[in-house]
This record gives structure tokens, sequence and C-alpha cells, in this order.
């Protein structure tokens, strides 16, 4: 007999990518950045080691808020510090759609959101880009039961952004809130959070795991008007960001000369890298975040997937019914992308 929940019992649950445990890998399948953390980030948690973990953690994260505030110019009350941008998306979820209530999302993206409509026991809604990763107005459609909608932007297959003005047509058109998923966004060239002051509509979400490599430390933040702020921080656990996460998230945001390094190294290498994948039959998106879209249009892509796994390097296989396969393959060192794509152009 089961006590779960019908949707629970049928829910099939959202599976990470690949974490090998032992083994050396070449790992290109995750979108984590190749490279260590500032050293900041270090020297900060060994200091709040030191200090002890006797005393429970900030429940607001004020110190990492204060910091993100100077950086972005929003006063810290328009700041929520999250286990992750994850838990961004859980709460939003939870805050605004309820049981058979309608979650909207485009088609390909993100995997996880419609996982969490079925955690509430609600309906999803899939919206298909345009062949051109654009989204046309039915986007912003109004339907029953309409509360919520995700725009990962850039987006998850394909890393392509739509425009801040595009992002705020939508919104003013969409009957409930919009969440921008912006989890790659240091390696755009745009972003919206001066959307956030327009309307309290749109919400910003963001992540410290790719352009930071903090992916192993679990720390997120979202831009909202403060009301909306305040209506997230009832749903979230009382303390829900530990106090090395808090010491290490804020170091590393403060330490901006190693972001704007680290990014430099990262496009560089991405470009590239869509260079060499065009040159070997693939059609790669121009993308704009740490990793490339990679479809071929004239050979199956899932054995040159398990011929890389089979030499230790991992990258994603992804099949999207209406869109068809292809290798999304996270931006590593120079030396990394090149031993991925030798072996490639050899499988060929």
């Amino acid at each position: 007999m089961s006590y779960f929940r019908p949707n629970i019992d049928q829910l099939a649950g959202y599976v990470p990518g690949e974490q090998p445990q032992v083994g050396k890998f070449i790992k290109l399948n995750t979108n984590e950045n190749p490279y260590r953390a500032s050293p900041a980030v270090a020297r900060a948690i060994t200091t709040a080691l030191e200090n002890g973990l006797q005393r429970y953690p900030d429940p607001l994260a004020t110190a990492f808020r204060q910091r993100a505030s100077a950086l972005y110019g929003f006063p810290p009350e328009w700041i929520l510090a999250t286990n992750g941008s994850d838990e961004v998306l859980t709460l939003v979820t939870r805050a605004f759609v309820g049981e058979g209530e309608l979650l909207r999302l485009p088609y390909p993206s993100y995997i996880l959101y419609k996982t969490l409509a079925e955690l509430q026991g609600a309906r999803s809604e899939e919206i298909a880009f345009e062949g051109d990763w654009s989204l046309g107005d039915k986007f912003a459609a109004a339907a029953q039961g309409l509360k919520l909608a995700f725009l990962p932007n850039p987006n998850s297959p394909s890393g392509t952004v739509l425009s801040p003005e595009r992002v705020l047509e939508l919104a003013e058109q969409l009957p409930c809130p919009l969440l921008v998923d912006e989890a790659y966004v240091d390696f755009a060239e745009t972003n919206c959070l001066e959307l956030v002051k327009r309307s309290d509509k749109i919400l910003v979400s963001r992540s410290l795991s790719k352009s930071y490599a903090l992916a192993g430390l679990r720390f997120g933040y979202v831009f909202a008007q403060p009301h909306v702020i305040a209506g997230l921080v009832k749903l979230k656990d009382s303390y829900n960001c530990d106090a090395l996460s808090i010491a290490g998230a804020t170091a590393a945001i403060d330490d901006q000369a190693w972001l704007a390094e680290t990014r430099a190294k990262i496009i560089a290498t991405r470009g590239r890298m869509t260079e060499r994948l065009r040159s070997l039959g693939f059609a790669p998106v121009e993308s704009q975040a740490n990793f490339v879209w990679a479809p071929h249009p004239a050979q199956p892509v899932k054995p040159l997937f398990e011929g890389l796994k089979q030499r230790q390097i991992l990258v994603r296989y992804m099949n999207y019914a209406g869109w068809g396969d292809g290798l999304r393959i996270s931006v590593g060192t120079d030396e990394q992308i090149d031993a991925c794509l030798d072996v490639l152009a050899k499988l060929m």
C-alpha cells in the first residue's frame, strides 16, 4: 500500500546529469565551470569554520544580500537568497500554482520545470520555440488556470536568449507572474534585471553554480519587488542557506575581477568549440551560455555520445520530440574541449 499522494506515485522524477563517483572523466555534461572558484571563497569559508558552527545561520543571508545590493543596484529587500536557484523555482511554483492550476514553460527547456508542476498536482503547458529559438505571442496568451510562466534566458539546451525588450512584451501580455531563469546569464550579452523594477510580475533568478564555479556550494538568489520577496520568505525553510554557503557566496560575488577573467576564458573556448563542431558537420547553435547545443543534420548522434562515454568523456545526449536530438557539451578548459573534439572526429 502506498501512502503517497497519487501524483507522487505517478511521478517519474527529475533525473540530474550523471555524476560519476569513481574513475577519471572529462566531465562536460552538467554545465559546471571547469575552473576553481575564487580563492576568496576558501578563505571566507575557513574563517566561518574558525568562528564555529554552533549557532544557526542568518535566516536571510544579510551579508550576501547587502553585497548583492551594492553590486546590482537593488535594495536588499528586493533580493532573496536560496539553496541553489532550483529552490527559487520550487518556491515560486509553490507560491503561485495550486493543485489543478497551470504552469507554462517553453519547449524545449529545463526539464525540472515540468516536474515541479507535477509535484504540486498542477498542470503544465509547453509552448514550442520558433525555429530560430524566438518565442511567439502564444507564450503570453491567456489560458484557464494559468498562474505562472517560466522562461530560461539563456535557454537550455540551446544557449539562446530573448532580448529584454521581448521579455517585457511577453510579461505585459501574460495574466500571471513570469520567472526569468538567468542561471547562465553571466555568459550572455544582456540580462533582464532592470525589468524587475518595471513590473512586479517579473522575477529574475540567478545561480552561483555556473559562472562562479560553486555548483558544489548550492547557492542561488532571486530579484523581485519587496512585497513578492516577503511572500516567498513565508515559504522558504527557516535556515535555507547555511553559514558556510553564505560566507562563500558573499566572497564569490565580491571578486568581480575573478569573474571577468574566468568569463572571458569560457567565452573564448566556446567560440573555438563552436567553430570546430561546425567543421565536423554539426549544426551548433550560437550560444550565450557555458555550453553548446550541437545537433547533426546527417549523422545519428547517440552513438557518438556512447562512444565518448566509453572513453570516459561525458556530454549530455538529449532528444526532443519535434526537434530531434543533439549533444549538449559544456564548455570545459581548452585541453578538455580539444580532447573531446579529437575523439568525436575519430568516432565520425
